[in-house]
């Protein structure tokens, strides 16, 4: 059986405001297999963005271990864990986080100007990410010049142009309208199934888990088990 591309064991994260403990996450075990899509649920601040975080390196765990394609995150450097992240992580965020003044084009050769590569084979990689995303043709275009959904595209090209090892995903349909965000959820499951990237969508829309692979539901910090889904609070 081949190790899963993430491991979690054990993991808690613990917030602490003056003298007041908030847990964010109790006690987490999960695998992720590679290739996989998964849903995490949960409402508002049931700890799924914390989750996300703490496999991103962008947080560190109270307590317990995170492997990420066999490399302990929470053992890094700052330095290190930007690095990493730089080749391993793709994120997708609900607000774009495009930069105004930078072309499509640009915005997705961003990480790759980190990389060791020539100003040619950056072109050809951020080609091709904005290739597979259909946005071939908005190379030259500004964020202002593009829709919601469009802008979103750009956002998933950059995740993908370094060909990280998991893509990330925090509520990418959260700002679009209902087309759009069907539209991206569509290329995320293309990408899955037909480039097999292994993706985690952080969502607490049903319709959005339902692209998925599979759901984990998350509520007041706990990961429930596998088919278990959080409770909705139900009010007059």
């Amino acid at each position: 059986m081949t190790q899963p591309i993430v491991e979690i064991r054990n993991l808690s994260r613990i917030f602490r405001r003056d003298s007041v403990e908030v847990v964010a996450l109790k006690d987490i075990n999960l695998d992720i297999p590679e290739g996989d899509f998964l849903a995490l649920m949960g409402p508002s601040g049931s700890g799924k963005t914390t989750l996300l975080n703490i496999i991103a390196g962008l947080d560190k765990p109270t307590s317990g271990i995170v492997r990420v394609g066999g490399i302990e995150v929470q053992r890094m450097s700052e330095d290190e864990l930007a690095e990493w992240r730089n080749h391993h992580v793709g994120f997708v965020f609900q607000t774009f986080n495009l930069i105004p003044v930078l072309t499509a084009f640009e915005n997705v050769e961003l990480p790759l100007l980190l990389t060791g590569l020539s100003s040619q084979e950056r072109r050809e990689h951020v080609l091709t990410a904005l290739k597979l995303v259909g946005l071939a043709d908005r190379v030259d275009h500004y964020p202002r010049q593009l829709s919601g959904g469009q802008e979103q595209r750009v956002a998933i090209a950059r995740a993908i142009v370094t060909d990280p090892t998991i893509i990330l995903a925090d509520e990418p349909t959260g700002n679009l309208d209902a087309r759009s965000a069907e539209e991206i959820l569509t290329l995320l499951q293309q990408l899955n199934e037909q480039l097999h990237k292994t993706i985690v969508l952080v969502t607490h829309d049903p319709r959005a888990a339902h692209y998925a692979k599979h759901e984990r539901h998350l509520e007041k910090g706990i990961l429930l088990p596998p088919g278990v889904t959080y409770t909705v609070e139900e009010r007059a």
